[in-house]
């Protein structure tokens, strides 16, 4: 079992600044890769970043250059540096674990954090 806590977030003016965290508690041993998606009102869920156990990371076309992921493995918590805001970049943010053991993988998400970007 893993279990996720996202913080972070909240109300920014555009082209402002936010970062966001991603804590991971239980067997984060088995964490193979850890995403932050967004979902806006009405929209469906996008994926906006991901990184994995190695390190190497991968962007939605619509923040690669102002959204930075990193994690740092002593805490247990990725994060997701968000720069120059968008009105657009309003969602409910959430991170997502991927955990393998053996052939089982499994999924996890957290509960979701609110970034709102005025105009």
């Amino acid at each position: 079992q893993v279990q996720l806590v996202e913080s972070g977030g909240g109300l920014v003016q555009a082209g402002g600044s936010l970062r966001l965290s991603c804590a991971a508690s239980g067997s984060t041993f088995s964490i193979n890769v850890i995403a932050w998606y967004r979902q806006a009102p009405g929209k469906q869920r996008e994926l906006v970043a991901t990184i994995g156990s190695g390190g190497t990371t991968n962007y939605a076309d619509s923040v690669k250059g102002r959204f930075t992921i990193s994690r740092d493995n002593a805490k247990n918590t990725v994060y997701l540096q968000m720069n120059s805001l968008k009105p657009e970049d309003t969602a409910v943010y959430s991170c997502n674990a991927l955990t393998v053991a053996g052939a089982v993988k499994i999924t996890y998400w957290g509960q979701g954090t609110q970034v709102t970007v005025s105009s």
